[in-house]
C-alpha cells in the first residue's frame, strides 16, 4: 500500500529533512514507485507538487529536498497503485477548494467496491478509489454546512468522526486530511506520531544516512507534530495510533481525539514569532 506523511508546527518548517528520509521509500527503500506528491498550506493557500515518477530519483522531488518551502501545514504521500493507473491524475495529495480554503487530502489503503453517489458539487478528475472518498467527504461535509459560516476544526473533527466509518466499511482508510487551519489524521490500520519540542535531539532518519541536530535548527519555543505510516527517525520516541483513531492537530499539537471524544485538556502552547531556522 501506500505511505503517508504530515506535519503540524507552531511556526513555519522545512521538512527538507524529513523529506529526504520520507521520498527514499518512494523506490529506494520501499516499493512505493508509483508515484508521489507534497502539499504545503500556508496562510494565503496551498502549493501543491505531483509527479508519477518515483520519489527517490524524480528530478522534482530532488528539487524539493534541496529547496527548503516553509509551511505549518504539510502532507505527503508515496504511491503503490492498488486502484486507477499510474498517472498524473491518480497522485496524490488532492487538493480543492471548499468554503474558501485550499482541502488537500491523502489516502493508504484500498476501499475495495466504494462507488458512492456524487452529486457533482466535487467530482474526481482521477480513477482511484482514494479520490472518489475525498470528493465525498467533501460533498457530505458541504450538505451540513453549506447554508452556515466556515466551520471550525471542532465541527470539521465531529463530523469526520462520523463520516469515516462509512468510507471505512469498504475497506482500509487512513488518512491526512489539511485545510491550512487544522490538520486531520486517521488510522485504519497503519499510523504513527510523534510531538517535537525542546529540548531538541540529535535523530538520524531511518531511510537514508543522514543526521542532524535539531537544537540547532528550531528556537526553544518551536514545538510540532509529525505523522508517518512508519517512523520516520531514529532518537525520538514514536507511537502508534490507535485503531480507527482520528486526531485533529493545531499550531503543532494535538487538539483532539476522537478516542478521547473531547478535546484535549491541555491548552494551546502560544503561538511564537515567525522564524526562518526551524526546520523538521
Amino acid at each position: 500500500m501506500c505511505q503517508l506523511f504530515a506535519l503540524s508546527s507552531s511556526a513555519p518548517t522545512a521538512v527538507t529533512f524529513s523529506f529526504t528520509g520520507f521520498s527514499a521509500r518512494g523506490g529506494r527503500t520501499g516499493e512505493h514507485v508509483d508515484g508521489w506528491g507534497i502539499a504545503f498550506h500556508d496562510a494565503s493557500g496551498c502549493r501543491v507538487f505531483i509527479d508519477e515518477r518515483r520519489a527517490s530519483d524524480s528530478p522534482l522531488a530532488e528539487f524539493l529536498r534541496n529547496n527548503p518551502i516553509r509551511s505549518r501545514i504539510v502532507l505527503a504521500h508515496i504511491r503503490k497503485a492498488t486502484q486507477g493507473q499510474v498517472h498524473l491524475s491518480n497522485c496524490h495529495p488532492f487538493v480543492r477548494e471548499w468554503k474558501g480554503r485550499h482541502w488537500t487530502f491523502c489516502h493508504n489503503g484500498d476501499l475495495g467496491d466504494f462507488q458512492p453517489r456524487l452529486n457533482g458539487d466535487f467530482e474526481p478528475v482521477g480513477s482511484t478509489d482514494s479520490e472518489r472518498a475525498f470528493c465525498w467527504l467533501l460533498q457530505e461535509l458541504r450538505a451540513r454546512f453549506g447554508a452556515s459560516g466556515r466551520p471550525g476544526w471542532q465541527q470539521i473533527a465531529y463530523a469526520l468522526a462520523e463520516l469515516t466509518p462509512r468510507v471505512a466499511a469498504h475497506g482500509v482508510f487512513n488518512f491526512l486530511m489539511g485545510n491550512g487551519e487544522a490538520l486531520f489524521a486517521h488510522c485504519a490500520t497503519d499510523l504513527t506520531w510523534m510531538a517535537r519540542r525542546h529540548p531538541f535531539p540529535r535523530v538520524k532518519l531511518v531511510d537514508h544516512d543522514l543526521s542532524i541536530n535539531l537544537s540547532e535548527a528550531n528556537r526553544t519555543q518551536d514545538h510540532m507534530v509529525l505523522v508517518a505510516t512508519e517512523p520516520l527517525t531514529h532518537g525520538e520516541t514514536w507511537t502508534r495510533f490507535s485503531r480507527n483513531e482520528l486526531k485533529v492537530l493545531v499550531d503543532g499539537a494535538e487538539v483532539w481525539s476522537s478516542q478521547a471524544g473531547a478535546a484535549i485538556a491541555s491548552v494551546l502552547p502560544a503561538r511564537g514569532d515567525l522564524a526562518d531556522a526551524i526546520a523538521a
